[in-house]
């Protein structure tokens, strides 16, 4: 299984990177974790003429995990792309990838579906859990079970149980690391560091992938590499994520 963090930004592309999404290539199939703008790389990794299924799980609906959207266009996916979100995404997505905003879902040179979630295990058909996380509002972390491994996606969050339980025994937790060490807002719940290392401490996790850095907090890749060295402190299989950096699980 390969991991390609596409973009690692949050709120707003920089000289860093772009705003977050991540790409996930099973023997099976491909899934995309949100649409930022890196979501524009995808085709770099998605053949035209792969059969394998193109899964993308949006965490919620905040612009720098969604305005990818607008240059599906680009993209042919012959095999059709089915989307999943939480409960409202059909009327959300729908809302903003229209006229006059961007090209609609049903003008796409391929077939979208859209899917809603409630909380809970779903087998769509691997298995995937499904649990808010402490936003500003309502966002979802994931827990696939994909080749026998599991993997872990919590962005946009402060520190609380549910993300525990999702990478409870995670062989990889992607998690968001908005703040610089020591920073925190009860206003705009997010992780710096220490909490990141925490969750994945305390959820037995294998590695720990730090991503969605603030662009306005994080301005240089080496203040992503003093967040990393934060991190190890507390849980010391962690990396700080990059643009176009690529692993195997």
């Amino acid at each position: 299984m390969k991991v390609i963090f596409l973009g690692t930004n949050g709120w707003y592309d920089s000289n860093t990177g772009n705003t977050i999404c991540t790409l996930i290539e099973t023997e099976q199939y491909f899934l995309i974790l949100d649409a930022g703008n890196g979501i524009h790389k995808v085709d770099q990794y998605i053949p035209d003429n792969s059969k394998k299924p193109v899964y993308l799980f949006i965490s919620h609906f905040h612009l720098d995990h969604i305005v990818g959207l607008h240059i599906l266009n680009k993209f042919n996916f012959t095999q059709g792309l089915r989307i999943y979100g939480q409960t409202g995404t059909k009327y959300m997505l729908n809302t903003i990838i229209n006229a006059s905003y961007t090209v609609p879902f049903d003008k796409l040179p391929f077939k979208v579906d859209i899917y809603e979630l409630p909380e809970g295990i779903h087998h769509i058909p691997f298995l995937v859990n499904c649990k808010f996380l402490h936003h500003s509002l309502p966002c979802l972390g994931y827990r696939f079970e994909l080749d026998n491994k599991i993997i872990t996606y919590c962005t946009d969050t402060g520190f609380c149980e549910n993300a525990i339980e999702l990478a409870r025994n995670a062989d990889l937790l992607i998690a968001e690391c908005s703040f610089k060490s020591g920073q925190s807002d009860a206003n705009w719940p997010h992780l710096n560091p220490e909490d990141a290392a925490q969750i994945a401490n305390k959820a037995n996790a294998r590695k720990l992938a730090l991503l969605h850095f603030d662009a306005n907090i994080y301005r240089t890749l080496e203040e992503r590499k003093e967040a990393q060295e934060k991190a190890r402190e507390i849980f010391n299989n962690t990396f700080a994520a990059m643009d176009n950096m690529e692993i195997k699980i």
